[in-house]
């Protein structure tokens, strides 16, 4: 009889990080795995022996259908952070390591982000280090579009294609009334500006787009943004900004912590960002005396299953399945990477790409796709990201909702 397979998801959730769980599921399925189980809430939980049996729980093709159009984490999630190999002060990894042999464990899968791809190359470091022969495959995963080596990352497209969908209903809204106003629309993104500058798609022949893009990317001066505002105003009454929760002054302070509210700090050492554009929107009512309303789109972003695009959707199976099908091959300590062939038509494959190589390592917005006055995206990145917003995976509708499938 053949090893036995374990996957988790970590990280912040997204609206298809399911379907990549189906794709490792019903690859190892398909290949004869004996059993494939599911770590709870990540490699937190599974220390603490929490996981369950796939096989029991995904009986049926309509089960795998729902898990496809279900959002966010179906096994649970956690933030939890290894120790560096040489600090391991609490024997966590001999921990992790005698309950994946008393699995019988000879796959596994993680699927996440930055902070999941360094647990995966620290496992897989630590299973060579004492000649384990489970192999360890990461599963790309993460609306903020920041990981090295794939094209995008599944998960973007969807909260991209929410995003532009939600700004270009925001404009036909905020140019209701004839009066000033500016509206400040607060979009995800720490380090990176991939989801605000998913803003600028909502522009068309039926949609003016945003006023203004400000991203993590471009240093923040609050005094320069007010001024060109108020120059901006001079020419357009009803202003539509897009600006990243992770903005950031030249000094590297957050402009969010200019509010002195209390910060929530993850086990990665990351700041809860929130209260950007409340910041903003409140600096401009003080200083240019309009209309102001903040808009934090917050976990909206990553949740909006109702709205999926069908090519992350698809994507998303594909990179869990090629994973799946890396690890038979006798693939380990890597990750699979999306590969764009052209985009005209619009055509992507995958390669296992070496973890090392990717964790802890982020994927800024290159700055020539941005525009010379640093608040709008050129054409180069429409260009890019159109095709990962297009068509649609409608939800299975019960009673007029969504059905979904959960533990």
């Amino acid at each position: 009889m053949g090893k036995n397979a374990i996957v988790g998801q970590s990280g912040g959730p997204t609206a298809v990080i399911n379907a990549s769980l189906a794709g490792v599921f019903q690859a190892c399925d398909r290949r004869g795995v004996p059993h494939v189980y599911g770590m709870r809430h990540g490699v937190a939980g599974l220390l603490k022996e929490q996981y369950v049996d796939l096989s029991e729980t995904l009986r049926s093709s309509l089960e795998i259908e729902l898990l496809k159009r279900t959002p966010s984490s179906y096994l649970g999630s956690c933030r939890y952070k290894l120790p560096p190999l040489d600090k391991d002060e609490q024997g966590i990894y001999p921990r992790l390591f005698a309950i994946l042999d008393k699995l019988d464990i000879g796959y596994f899968f993680y699927i996440g982000g930055n902070d999941s791809m360094d647990t995966i190359a620290k496992l897989s470091d630590y299973g060579r280090a004492i000649g384990s022969e489970i192999r360890f495959m990461g599963v790309p995963k993460t609306i903020d579009n920041d990981l090295m080596a794939t094209d995008h990352t599944p998960g973007y497209g969807s909260a991209a294609k929410y995003i532009a969908l939600v700004m270009k209903e925001l404009v036909r809204d905020a140019t209701v009334y004839d009066v000033d106003s500016v509206t400040v629309v607060e979009i995800m993104g720490r380090n990176a500006g991939w989801l605000t500058a998913a803003a600028a798609l909502a522009k068309a022949e039926d949609c003016e787009g945003v006023d203004m893009i400000c991203m993590p990317e471009i240093p923040f001066n609050v005094e320069h943004f007010i001024q060109k505002v108020a120059r901006m105003q001079a020419q357009k009454r009803a202003l539509l900004i897009a600006v990243s929760e992770g903005v950031k002054l030249a000094d590297g302070r957050y402009v969010c912590e200019l509010a002195d509210d209390a910060r929530y700090v993850d086990a990665f050492g990351h700041k809860n960002l929130t209260g950007t554009a409340r910041y903003l929107s409140n600096q401009l009512a003080a200083q240019l005396g309009v209309k102001t309303r903040s808009i934090e789109l917050s976990t909206l972003q990553r949740c909006a299953g109702h709205v999926t695009s069908r090519t992350d959707i698809t994507e998303a199976f594909q990179v869990g399945g090629a994973a799946a099908k890396a690890a038979f091959e006798g693939h380990t300590a890597e990750m699979i990477a999306l590969e764009r062939l052209s985009d005209d038509p619009y055509q992507c494959t995958t390669r296992p790409w070496d973890i090392h190589k990717i964790a802890n390592l982020e994927k800024k917005v290159p700055l020539e796709w941005i525009n010379d006055d640093r608040t709008a995206m050129k054409e180069e990145f429409l260009h890019y990201a159109r095709p990962l917003i297009q068509a649609e995976l409608t939800p299975i509708y019960i009673d007029g909702l969504p059905r979904h499938t959960y533990l």
